[in-house]
């Protein structure tokens, strides 16, 4: 049976579709429910020859413009547990599913893991790509498979952990395809479902110490996965800004990794550097910190501001009839990312995708 045609929605305002409530248009978008859309809009050819964006929940994206490329919108539902082995759980969501919703969903299901992930921004689709990343836990740590579309061909595809390209804010669908040699998935594939294994020998992971601190304060040295999740809740909520109050995309900036060489010289200048040791003996630097310490914290270029809570978030300091621009937005950026170099000499490496 065909599938009925695909509605092309003309001039659509996208300030509702991006967490930092930016006003801008999209000349034309696409809206999928299912997979069997996605496919059915590309065997109707109308993604030929026509540069497209995907859009998930819009939460790392900063638009400078309206968005002349075919929007390609993902609302596709569901969650399920579909599969057990004896030391997994595997459970699936659809790519249009609220990231923090599925979250609690498996943790109140008996189903842990996923915990220290709580409250991150934006739709389950969008979570591989960025291999998002809190408190110690990356996606790539209980991740299981996903399925996709080729927006070339229609075919739908699986990939495993190891042909997602996994790395610290990075993965096989950030980088064009080709590139360098390498199979990059930007804009060829939207991913339709993903799938997790979640650990049934599972145990807290409390590294960080804003976790260790909750440890302390409570006395609870053995939290279950819903003390966990409430715990990183509320640390996010005192540090981070409600997008539905105050337009942000989260955390602006990539934390950087260093040599142990140049942790140590950075620390012989500035002693109470926040860092933290990797397994490949690299250290990871807060880049909120480093911000901080060139003064940015609460400063403001046009409508677009430095969070006063966390100098690691950009936030919009305008209205939804005088929002703050992407063009501002990026002005600050890149003001920022100078200053840090001029005193660390690390060049900041933004987050969200510019569009």
């Amino acid at each position: 049976m065909s599938q009925p045609p695909i509605l092309v929605q003309k001039n659509v305002s996208l300030q509702a579709f991006n967490t930092f409530g930016i006003a801008a248009r999209a000349h034309e978008m696409l809206v999928f429910q299912s997979a069997d859309a996605v496919q059915s809009a590309v065997t109707q050819g109308l993604l030929r020859d026509r540069a497209h964006f995907v859009l998930g929940g819009g939460s790392n994206i900063v638009l400078t413009a309206d968005v002349r490329q075919l929007v390609l919108k993902v609302e596709i539902s569901g969650m399920s547990l579909v599969s057990e082995t004896d030391k997994h759980w595997i459970v699936q969501v659809g790519a249009g599913v609220n990231w923090h919703d599925f979250v609690c969903w498996t943790v109140a299901n008996g189903w842990p893991g996923l915990e220290n992930l709580a409250l991150i921004p934006g739709v389950c689709g969008a979570a591989p790509v960025q291999n998002i990343g809190a408190y110690g836990v990356e996606l790539q740590d209980r991740f299981h498979a996903l399925d996709a579309v080729d927006l070339e061909t229609g075919r739908a595809f699986t990939l495993q952990a190891a042909q997602c390209g996994f790395g610290y804010r990075d993965s096989v669908f950030k980088h064009e395809p080709a590139h360098a040699g390498a199979m990059g998935l930007k804009g060829r594939a939207l991913i339709t479902q993903v799938r997790f294994a979640l650990p049934k020998q599972w145990r807290a992971e409390l590294g960080y110490l804003d976790l260790q601190k909750q440890v302390s304060a409570t006395g609870i040295t053995e939290p279950d996965a819903q003390q966990v999740l409430d715990w990183v809740v509320s640390i996010r909520r005192a540090k981070l800004p409600d997008p539905a109050l105050i337009g942000n995309a989260g955390s602006f900036f990539k934390n950087p990794t260093v040599s142990e060489e140049q942790c140590a010289d950075i620390i012989g200048r500035e002693p109470n550097l926040v860092h933290y040791p990797l397994a490949d003996g690299r250290i990871k630097l807060a880049a909120g910190w480093l911000i901080d310490a060139c003064g940015w914290r609460g400063k403001q270029i046009g409508l677009a501001g430095v969070y006063e809570k966390q100098a690691l978030v950009l936030v919009n300091r305008g209205t939804t009839a005088q929002s703050v621009t992407g063009g501002e937005v990026m002005t600050l950026a890149k003001a920022i990312q100078t200053s840090v170099f001029e005193r660390f000499g690390l060049m900041l490496e933004p987050e969200p995708e510019v569009i």
